[in-house]
């Protein structure tokens, strides 16, 4: 009787779950001799005692507290043959006492995780009021979300339109990481999806087996690393009727799942994590607003006086050169003024550039220069924007989806793989509307040698090739890279897309 009060109080003393399952099968094991002993709790967790599985003639006992049932004992008699009364009588004040034990580090842990997610938003809300900018609070968002979930990886997926999200960040950094940035899913038919658009959590096991099937038919092949995950938590970033993206924590090569604990407790931190967001969202709003002022000032200025008068010297230059006799002078003089001309559609887009933000939401240049604008922290620098022809007027809106995925997914790949320091980026549309043109340029490593594929280079062919255009990767002049995309137009801006 001693040794057995001594095993209960053992077993009832211990607040770690895991220590408690292996003391609890230990001395069950010890204390009625058997062959044999395995304790699995139905949210995850296994201890066992001796060596293999009970076999036939093991006794099966449900391990409770109170209504609740946490999981299972199993117990294999030492000489193979039956307990007799008194040690079923011990098995069954173990089992009691491991149930009661088991309810306590239940407890204890879940208040514990609370107290890990509870200090994760102050942690977020700390990083606001030290003035972090979105992409660091994002970062910040999925890694604490990761390493309090016990996850492998912790991702953020925001919507590129009104079908596709793509994985702006995902932690921690490394080949995994990188792998996985800026990959695109559909809001139909998957996890991530489904949590956008009915705004509720979902959990998946074998996560990695239902992407890879979902995915089977979307241009080019799904990163390798994507069938080593197992379970996975989405939880959407909701800020009243807005959703902002969806929060992913992922468990690569670990088949323990999340509990239904782990999803409220995530769902809570991602309501607090989409409010980080949003203030951020709008700290950036208001630092942008305070500068739109000098900016229209500067552009005024820009157009009043300097525009006009590079205009007027251009005309005088081509007054001058119908007057010199010498051909080879006219034409020099000639030249100088085209110069001019090519000077003033470089200055007309720095105006546009001054003034975009301010302009209507429908703009097209506006938009594609907030894709330019927000690349700026993952590449370092801001990439330089130019357009020419009648973008707003000639491209439909489905076309315009795809325009700013490819180029949101190009910069994306310049500052994954260029080690660029300067970029540029030149969209342009023929005088008659029919032919659109995405030029990225980059003084980066260059193209890579051989046949390597380029991370998100089939994603991008895949949208030129539905509008009958094209997409190529190749060295540029001076050393980098030059990326074109091009799309036909269709005849009517109503038009969608051909499927070819």
């Amino acid at each position: 009787m001693p040794a057995i009060l001594a095993a209960v109080g053992s077993i009832a003393r211990e607040l770690e779950l895991p220590s408690l399952l292996e003391r609890a099968v230990t001395a069950t094991g010890e204390l009625l001799g058997a062959r044999r002993a395995r304790l699995e709790l139905a949210e995850g967790g296994v201890a066992e005692y001796g060596r293999g599985r009970p076999g036939d003639g093991a006794v099966e006992l449900p391990v409770r507290a109170g209504t609740r049932t946490f999981g299972t004992l199993v117990v294999e008699p030492g000489d193979g043959g039956e307990f007799n009364r008194r040690e079923r009588e011990v098995l069954s004040a173990l089992t009691a006492a491991t149930g009661m034990a088991v309810e306590k580090a239940l407890l204890v842990d879940q208040m514990r995780r609370r107290e890990r997610w509870l200090e994760a938003s102050y942690d977020v809300t700390e990083a606001l009021l030290g003035a972090q900018d979105l992409r660091a609070t994002l970062r910040l968002i999925a890694e604490r979300a990761r390493v309090v979930a016990g996850g492998t990886a912790g991702a953020i997926a925001r919507p590129t339109g009104p079908a596709e999200l793509v994985f702006d960040v995902v932690e921690p950094p490394g080949e995994d990481a990188d792998r996985l940035i800026g990959l695109t899913v559909p809001a139909e038919g998957t996890a991530t999806g489904v949590a956008f658009t009915t705004r509720r959590p979902v959990v998946v096991r074998d996560y990695g087996e239902r992407v890879q099937e979902q995915q089977r038919d979307r241009a080019g092949p799904m990163p390798a690393m994507i069938k080593d995950l197992d379970s996975a938590i989405s939880v959407p970033l909701l800020v009243g009727e807005d959703t902002l993206g969806v929060l992913v924590v992922a468990k690569f090569r670990d088949k323990s799942p999340f509990t239904d604990s782990d999803v409220q407790l995530a769902e809570t931190f991602a309501g607090h994590a989409a409010l980080a967001v949003e203030f951020s969202r709008a700290q950036e709003a208001r630092q942008r607003l305070a500068v739109f002022e000098d900016r229209d000032r500067i552009a005024r200025d820009l157009h009043d006086l300097v525009i006009q008068r590079l205009f007027a010297t251009g005309l005088g230059l081509e007054g001058v050169s119908r007057l010199i006799a010498d051909p080879a002078v006219a034409a020099r003089v000639a030249g100088f003024a085209q110069d001019l001309d090519g000077t003033i559609r470089e200055i007309r887009n720095s105006i546009f550039s001054l003034q975009a933000p301010a302009q209507a939401q429908g703009s097209l240049r506006a938009e594609l220069l907030r894709v330019a604008l927000d690349a700026r922290d993952t590449l370092g620098f801001e990439p330089r924007v130019g357009f020419d022809g009648p973008l707003d007027a000639a491209v439909p809106d489905a076309v315009r989806t795809d325009l700013t995925a490819s180029l949101r997914e190009a910069l994306t790949n310049v500052a994954r793989h260029a080690g660029a320091t300067t970029c540029s980026v030149e969209v342009t549309v023929d005088p008659l509307g029919r032919r659109l043109n995405l030029v990225v340029r980059d003084d980066g490593a260059g193209p890579p040698p051989g046949p390597g594929r380029v991370s998100g280079l089939a994603n991008l062919a895949a949208r030129a090739a539905r509008w009958s255009g094209n997409c190529g990767l190749v060295a540029a002049e001076g050393g980098g890279s030059r990326l074109e995309w091009t799309a036909e137009l269709p005849a009517h801006a109503g038009e969608q897309g051909s499927g070819r």
